[in-house]
């Protein structure tokens, strides 16, 4: 048994284990890559990719199954997969690596660097920091204008900029965590005001060259044509894997667009464990301020499955990195999502240990599960099955999901009116126009700006319609009610989630505020 003493560490409670970690052994990895297969077969991975960084050292870099489903190409450790907002902790670096320059604080208001940021009220505006962007306390709900930059929209950093104004607060600042992608944009539009480059060529030239970062690009329009080592998505639709192309959420920008491999990102990690210094042994940015980036900005309540699963005492974000306890010690780390993808970095910096997982299958249980493999095997824990555990949460899981999918059961359905009546152009604040028009006896829906947003609308209720969208790996149907005015002429419209349990939250539908805009002819 480990003797624990307590110690402050971060403004956060974290036990300081005695005994110290032994090296991971060939069995410990043979047995961690048993769980990467398991979890692959199981949960229906084509692709995967594992980097272990034990004692500061790499001992693992490796890719597993095929790039893309049902084609020819091995996953190998320079396999480009999107990591989504794993993006986030090198946004919040290159920022710091400003504040150590001296070009703003920490604790500057946004309007400083960006005169024309404005949010929903003039306090909020004038309040917000940098610092808050960084940490999901904005006030801004859970994927609030998401829509503006997801999926593959053609709004630029300006249009992003001038729709924030619109998206109303849920919380006061800094009272409440909401995790919100926005704000990283606007932090990546910092670090380009601030040095003179764009968020991309700042990642590209500032950050990457001095981990020692070869291979991968900060969007997926920046990789070489040449270059056909890259991933692409898999959804599991209706019992069977599908292939879904992306760009890698490219218009996420510093919140979430960088293309890694496992090879890159486990150089990544050893930066992190050995306190901001690069394998190359240059200081990317002094220690102070690397703890300064685990520091926790804001508090959330650990769940009570993980609180029992993982003795988690403590659970907060701090600047690009959420930090939690684990089993006595303080680990950091990030998850990433993409339509298709999945992401996990996490480490216990104390021990000199991380682990980063890239997959072309966003089946983030599995990739929990071999985090918890590697830890377990490394830091001397109790063994768990922890691949089949969570195959059989999971399995269970889903089937109670996706029993309940569909639209609500209507006892006594209310005829719609001429679908004319419903014709016309929505406008929301932030997002732009919506088009709803009547082809061929059907009502049609286009979000201008977004390709991949046209469906059909089929009745459902009286003025509501369901949105069934043409892209139906999307997973992402939604209610529209129509609100009429005395001649039944529409005057606005409400969109909602059809099935809230399994709609990616960047859909936001429910934040757009359509106004119709034109009459129906």
């Amino acid at each position: 048994m480990r003797k624990a003493l307590w110690r402050t560490l971060c403004c956060a409670t974290t036990l300081l284990m005695s005994s110290s970690v032994v090296a991971l052994t060939a069995p410990q990895l043979a047995e961690v890559e048993k769980s990467v297969q398991q979890a692959m077969d199981s949960f229906a991975i084509p692709g995967l990719a594992i980097g272990i960084v034990n004692n500061g050292k790499v001992v693992l870099a490796k890719g597993y199954g095929i790039r893309q489903f049902g084609k020819v190409g091995e996953v190998d450790e320079h396999t480009l997969f999107g990591i989504a907002s794993n993006s986030k902790a090198f946004t919040a670096t290159a920022l710091a690596m400003l504040v150590e320059e001296g070009k703003l604080d920490w604790a500057d208001p946004v309007i400083t660097h960006l005169p024309e940021f404005q949010l929903y009220s003039q306090h909020l505006t004038e309040q917000m920091t940098i610092r808050d962007l960084l940490s999901h306390r904005s006030g801004l709900a859970l994927g609030a204008g998401d829509l503006m930059i997801w999926p593959d929209t053609d709004k630029s950093t300006k249009d992003i900029l001038a729709g924030l104004k619109y998206i109303k607060p849920v919380a006061p600042l800094r009272t409440e965590y909401h995790y919100n992608n926005l704000m990283f944009v606007v932090a990546g539009e910092v670090v380009a005001r601030v040095s003179g480059l764009s968020w991309q060529e700042f990642i590209e030239t500032r950050v990457f060259p001095q981990v020692g970062i070869k291979n991968s690009h900060a969007s997926f329009s920046r990789i070489d044509k040449a270059n056909k080592n890259f991933a692409t998505g898999t959804i599991k639709y209706d019992g069977q894997l599908e292939e879904f192309v992306g760009d890698y959420l490219e218009d996420f920008r510093g919140a979430g667009a960088i293309a890694s491999n496992v090879s890159d990102m486990t150089k990544w990690l050893q930066t992190q464990v050995n306190e901001g210094k690069t394998p190359l042994g240059k200081q990317l940015i002094n220690r102070e301020t690397h703890q300064y980036l685990w520091h926790p900005q804001i508090m959330r309540v650990p769940k009570e499955a993980d609180r029992i699963a993982f003795q988690q005492d403590f659970k907060g974000y701090a600047l690009g990195w959420a930090v939690e306890s684990y089993f006595g010690y303080k680990r950091v780390g990030h998850m990433g999502g993409i339509l298709g993808m999945g992401s996990q970095v996490a480490m216990i910096p104390e021990k000199g240990l991380g682990v980063v997982i890239l997959s072309n299958q966003h089946a983030y249980p599995a990739i929990r599960a071999i985090t918890n493999e590697v830890f377990e095997q490394a830091l001397g824990l109790e063994p768990r099955d922890w691949v089949m555990q969570s195959y059989q949460a999971y399995k269970e899981k889903r089937a109670s999901l996706y029993s309940e999918l569909g639209p609500k059961k209507v006892a006594s359905k209310t005829a719609s009116l001429p679908l004319s009546n419903y014709t016309g152009t929505l406008r929301s604040p932030w997002y732009g126009d919506v088009i709803v028009e009547e082809i061929a006896g059907k009502l049609h829906i286009d979000f201008t700006h977004t390709k991949a947003l046209k469906g059909i609308l089929h009745h459902h209720d009286g003025n509501i319609f369901v949105v069934k969208w043409h892209e139906k790996l999307l997973e992402a149907d939604a209610y529209i009610h129509f609100k009429l005015d005395d001649k039944q002429q529409v005057n606005s419209a409400d969109m909602e989630w059809v099935n809230p349990k399994i709609t990616d939250f960047s859909f936001d539908f429910h934040n757009l505020g359509l106004v119709a805009v034109t009459q129906p002819q």
